[in-house]
């Protein structure tokens, strides 16, 4: 799974300044200057951390102002090209993130005082008047701004609840200082594991730093994380050994997880520790799902390919960091540089480059503004994101030059690999609706392939192979799943197969899912992305870079072998993967290997033998065919016409009164369409069902309370 590296910003000017021209590459709205640089997706347009009140100073002692281990992006103007004949040098843009206005957090921390800070009125004085306190104070803001900063970079809101937390009754009140000073507390305890994720937090440990008054507090925020998944998770020694006794002792109901791939593996080994009994199924002979590491091997070269889900899209509070951490895994960063080279091999002038880059950022800014003024007006237009740039396009009269367009091309096809399919089939309106949430920080390789996540969380757990589910039927006595001629009865089902599989209806439902949910399913879409991976004998492109493109004077051909991706720095060996993408990702499935193999061939014999660098025969390759695989049909969602990102809500709520789950990136309206989308999706639905399994378990002893009373009372008679 991938994500979007190249989505524009929201643009601010006015309709008629001269820079709605696309081709006006120099204009005011791509200056550097800090009041247009794009925020970071972490922090509000004020670009400041939240202001902390004085009132913090013995909320924390000294012992707990320490690094928290979580890398956080701040925002930094952009440096502005020395050479004014030339537009400033530019990378893929994010939108930029819209939160809510910002208010002092005096209220959070009034009142919370560690237990070791109590003095008398006279000693507090004093010390407020010592240089030494305002010191203090500032490292004790800046500790809460810390905190404050990795909350939002797991998905908090900075001064309210979660729909989850509301849920969970964290609080008795909505609002006011209860819930000002839970949230300090929250983000605390969530800081404190961060801070080492590879020892298990205890309640204990979190209470040390709090007045013991605010006790309540401590135990409503450290259950919530514990339960919901945000702390105490992963592959750490610590945490494993601790997770092997189930939360609070106690055994729950039965559970089947359909699907080994990151979420039901997570949700698997989450669902295990807070008590239920689980057994996974799995339709392939081997877990991860579209998560795939390929070992490769020629002669004496060996490399492992990552043939699904292969970038960890941002490193900041992206769960996969965590567990990367946890198992010593270094992480690579992908490094920005990625040459483009034209058709006849050359490379693309760098002036044009920037020229049609920036061209078509302001083509995305046009469609912002579009779409805005049309949403003002008719909420229930859309129509597909292609139609609407390629209008402005030619209003504009942006690449009309022959390499210009071919430029414009590459970029659109950048665009439809991001989100796995065609233009047209873009929603205008909601294509991008989960950039806010993206993940701060650098993209990154897991050396060795991410199935070395797969293998160490799929460790140990119940799963049957092969078992391909023909239906699941609920009822109010529980589930009951046919697979290969086989049946698993359970309380609950965790369904997380792939969207494409839902669309196929591979899998009956009785009864059948409801129309809310078979709308959704049908307005989502399920896109394509193939690559071809090959290992040759030794490394000719350099290792110096971790991309590079090439581009198609056919525009249906655009996205074919677009994007090569190096992983000679990460696989073990000399390793290229060629992407295709769109249009062409479509066609590909209909080629032979052979075929698609030359056609890479030709493509870099192009690109380096005219600089005298020999392009050696390859050792192994191997074609990826994602949209004729039977257990996903194709690669990771996206927001088509007329859907929006409330689909993916409707597609993650359960059906027949808590019986069936649903996880998977499909169902993550904030992180769709990648791999850490799909491991918090599991931990939710975990953290669901042991809500659903409390309320029914609460029912069914008022039941049996009201039923002694009964009883009692035909006695009496």
């Amino acid at each position: 799974m991938e994500t979007t590296e190249s989505r524009a910003d929201d643009a601010s000017e006015t309709p008629n300044n001269a820079s709605d021209n696309p081709e006006n590459a120099s204009s005011d709205e791509d200056n550097t200057s800090p009041e247009n640089t794009p925020h970071s997706p972490l922090l509000p347009p004020t670009a400041a951390p939240p202001p902390v009140s004085t009132a913090s100073d013995d909320l924390l002692p000294d012992s707990t102002v320490q690094a928290t281990g979580e890398s956080v992006e701040l925002p930094v103007p952009a440096p502005v090209n020395s050479d004014s004949g030339l537009p400033p040098p530019r990378k893929r843009r994010r939108r930029k993130k819209q939160f809510p206005e910002m208010i002092s957090s005096a209220d959070a921390v009034n009142g919370l005082r560690h237990k070791s800070g109590t003095r008398s009125t006279e000693d507090r004085d004093e010390y407020d008047d010592d240089n030494l306190s305002s010191r203090r104070r500032r490292r004790i803001s800046s500790d809460l701004d810390v905190e404050t900063l990795i909350a939002i970079s797991v998905g908090f809101p900075v001064e309210s609840l979660t729909e989850e937390e509301i849920e969970a009754n964290v609080v008795k009140t909505i609002g006011g200082t209860e819930q000002s000073n839970y949230i300090v507390v929250r983000n605390h305890i969530l800081a404190l594991w961060r801070s080492n994720v590879n020892v298990w937090l205890t309640r204990e440990h979190a209470l040390h730093s709090i007045r013991v008054e605010h006790t309540n507090l401590v135990d409503s925020a450290y259950s919530f994380l514990l339960e919901h998944g945000y702390i105490n998770f992963g592959l750490a020694a610590a945490v494993k050994a601790a997770k092997l006794n189930p939360l609070g002792g106690s055994s729950r109901g039965d559970v089947i997880i359909i699907g080994a791939g990151l979420s039901g593996l997570v949700a698997a080994r989450q669902l295990i520790f807070l008590g239920f009994k689980v057994v996974v199924v799995e339709g392939r002979a081997r877990p991860g799902g579209r998560v795939r590491t390929k070992k490769m091997s020629g002669g004496d070269c060996v490399a492992a390919a990552d043939l699904g889900g292969s970038v960890l899209t941002g490193i900041n509070g992206n769960p996969l960091g965590v567990l990367a951490r946890q198992l010593g895994f270094p992480l690579h960063k992908v490094r920005d540089i990625c040459p483009l080279y034209l058709p006849n091999g050359n490379t693309v002038n760098p002036e044009i480059d920037s020229k049609v880059e920036v061209s078509f950022n302001k083509l995305l800014d046009r469609v912002c503004k579009l779409r805005q003024s049309m949403m003002e007006e008719a909420k229930s237009i859309d129509l597909p994101l292609g139609t609407a740039l390629e209008a402005f396009r030619h209003v504009y009269r942006v690449a009309e030059d022959p390499q210009e367009k071919m430029l414009l091309d590459w970029h659109l096809a950048n665009l439809e690999y991001a989100n796995a399919t065609l233009m047209s089939n873009l929603s205008m309106v909601f294509w991008d609706q989960d950039d806010p949430f993206e993940m701060g920080g650098d993209h990154c390789f897991i050396p060795g392939g991410n199935e070395r996540f797969i293998r160490a969380l799929a460790e140990n757990l119940p799963i049957f192979y092969n078992q391909t589910v023909k239906s699941i039927k609920y009822g109010s006595d529980g589930v009951l799943i046919h697979a290969n001629g086989k049946e698993y009865h359970a309380d609950m089902v965790l369904c997380t197969v792939p969207l494409g599989v839902l669309k196929k209806r591979s899998i009956e439902f009785i009864p059948d899912l409801p129309q809310r949910k078979k709308d959704a399913i049908e307005r989502l879409g399920f896109g394509l992305l193939n690559k071809v991976a090959i290992l040759f004998p030794y490394d000719f492109w350099g290792g110096e870079i971790d991309t590079f493109g090439h581009l198609s004077d056919k525009t249906s051909m655009r996205g074919e072998f677009f994007l090569f991706y190096s992983y000679s720095s990460v696989s073990g060996g000399p390793l290229l993967v060629a992407l295709v993408a769109g249009e062409a990702a479509i066609g590909f499935e209909q080629m032979s290997p052979v075929e698609s193999v030359n056609k890479v061939m030709d493509i870099l014999k192009g690109i380096f033998n005219p600089k005298g660098i020999a392009v050696p025969e390859p050792l192994q390759a191997i074609c990826t065919r994602w949209g004729q695989d039977q257990f996903s049909y194709g690669s990771y969602s996206y927001v088509g016409i007329g859907a929006s990102g409330n689909d993916y809500d409707i597609l993650a709520e359960s059906i027949g009164n808590g019986r069936v789950f649903f996880a998977g990136e499909a169902t993550n309206k904030l992180y769709p369409a990648t791999m850490h989308g799909a491991f918090l999706s599991g931990l939710r639905e975990a953290a669901n069902m042991l809500r659903m399994d409390k309320k029914r378990a609460k029912s069914k002893s008022t039941l049996n309370d009201a039923n002694k009373l009964v009883s009692g009372s035909e006695n009496l008679t």
